[in-house]
């Protein structure tokens, strides 16, 4: 039997991207050669580099002003990236701190320049949200983290104040990207590793406003350099051919679905958990209710002795990748977009028959 999925990343696949993966491994487009063998000068992949970046654009609504890259080295690598390319050495940027994968990147960020923190919930082990930002003076850009995998908190307004400073804005969409409608122009700079909802690990895609290149007086070495990977379509190196091809394959089928059906389905999907948990005697929220993700659901037993026991009975039921982040403890659910409800509802039942 199949297992169901809960794990945070590498996450679950739609079933027919899979299949389609599987058969390009035998044979890639009718090529006779596998996708893992394929060169990626050829024409049948570089149109798929192609349509895979126009699709990012399309479903984001990106006007003219943006680029799309498919890049490696996954979201930390952009850590560094942002400010190497964003940055100078005598002028500040601010970051929420609301994670730890937001403080990772702060931290990074201090090797380029001066950083503050905005604001920062981790004086509650990042449990919420905080309301309320402070920002410097002629701050270069802010950088936040649009979704807590970690910690199960994510960003629901992006039309309050918070983020109507008329200053860039920078923002880590690894695991909610393509989650919801948004309104992607308002962002200067997104990247995303792909392997929570875009595709498998190995692919990393970043969009990013050309405006705001081109302002830093550092040399920048030219793998970490966003202006040569845009003047050379995202082959300035040999790209990662399989995970490209598997994200292709995902934004094809998030196209196909369409993201406000998979807004709604989400939405769904994390209220029923989320309600079984509230019901439950033995089960608890572990965020404030007002901040908790769609994505990533982290709930505990208020017995810790029921843990263990919590994911044996899991296990049983073929449910799996549900045992939470070594730092934060209890449970974590991820619900990205090709978690089918099918699958959530056998989670609820197992939290209803548990309790």
């Amino acid at each position: 039997m199949k297992k169901i999925n809960f794990y945070s990343g590498p996450a679950i696949l739609p079933e027919e991207v899979l299949q389609q993966a599987q058969e390009a491994i035998h044979d890639f487009a009718g090529t006779g050669l596998s996708i893992l063998e394929i060169s990626h000068r050829s024409k049948e992949f570089v149109k798929v580099m192609d349509d895979a970046r126009a699709l990012v654009k399309e479903l984001m609504n990106l006007n003219d002003n943006y680029e799309v890259l498919f890049l490696q080295g996954g979201g930390s690598t952009q850590f560094c990236m942002v400010p190497m390319n964003l940055l100078n050495e005598n002028e500040t940027a601010g970051y929420l701190d609301t994670g730890q994968w937001a403080h990772l990147a702060m931290e990074e960020a201090k090797l380029f320049g001066n950083v503050y923190i905005a604001c920062s919930s981790k004086d509650k082990n990042y449990s919420y949200l905080p309301k309320e930002i402070s920002v410097e003076p002629n701050s270069k850009y802010l950088h936040i983290t649009t979704n807590n995998t970690i910690y199960g908190t994510q960003i629901h307004n992006f039309q309050s104040s918070i983020f109507n400073l008329q200053l860039p804005l920078v923002a880590d969409m690894s695991s909610d990207i393509f989650s919801r409608q948004l309104d992607y122009n308002q962002f200067d700079l997104i990247y995303a590793s792909a392997q929570k909802n875009a595709g498998a690990a190995g692919a990393t895609i970043v969009v990013v406003n050309k405006n705001n290149l081109g302002t830093v007086n550092r040399k920048i070495p030219k793998m970490l350099d966003y202006q040569v990977h845009i003047n050379k379509e995202s082959m300035h190196n040999t790209p990662s051919v399989f995970a490209v091809y598997v994200s292709y394959l995902t934004l094809l089928w998030i196209k196909k679905e369409g993201i406000e059906n998979i807004e709604a389905r989400n939405i769904r999907k994390a209220k029923k958990l989320y309600d079984a948990i509230d019901a439950s005697q033995i089960f608890e929220g572990m965020v404030a209710k007002e901040d908790r993700s769609l994505m990533n659901v982290c709930f505990k037993t208020k017995d810790i002795l029921l843990e263990e026991k919590f994911i044996d009975y899991c296990k049983q039921k073929n449910i799996v990748g549900i045992k939470g982040y070594r730092t934060v403890g209890g449970f974590r659910a991820s619900l990205y977009n090709a978690m089918p409800e099918e699958g959530v509802n056998k989670l609820v039942e197992a939290v209803e028959s548990f309790s």
